[in-house]
């Protein structure tokens, strides 16, 4: 692979926003990481690249890096992709609502 051909175009990350709105259930999600060696915590924190995903072999992720394309999609058609922060973390939403400060 020619070093342009790295750079050419960021790698696609799937998040848990991407789960929900392919409208996975979660309780059978986290089961699904465990059994393909993926960790879940991590992913919940930072997402997953898709490449990672497809390399499980289980058809079950193309819907969901359907949605991550088409999120990818509409951010760099409003020119948000190169700007935008990543999601917080579940950790750190839990923290902010158990503070209170999440009112």
């Amino acid at each position: 692979m020619r070093s342009s051909d790295q750079t050419s175009a960021p790698t696609l990350r799937v998040t848990i926003q991407d789960l929900r709105a392919a409208r996975y259930c979660l309780a059978g999600v986290r089961p699904w990481f465990r059994r393909h060696g993926l960790d879940w915590q991590e992913f919940l924190e930072t997402g997953i690249e898709a490449e990672r995903l497809c390399a499980t072999g289980d058809a079950l992720v193309d819907p969901v890096i359907a949605v991550a394309m088409t999120r990818e999609t509409k951010a760099l058609a409003l020119g948000l992709a190169e700007t935008r922060k990543p999601a917080p973390s579940l950790a750190s939403v839990s923290a902010t609502l158990e503070a209170g400060d999440g009112q």
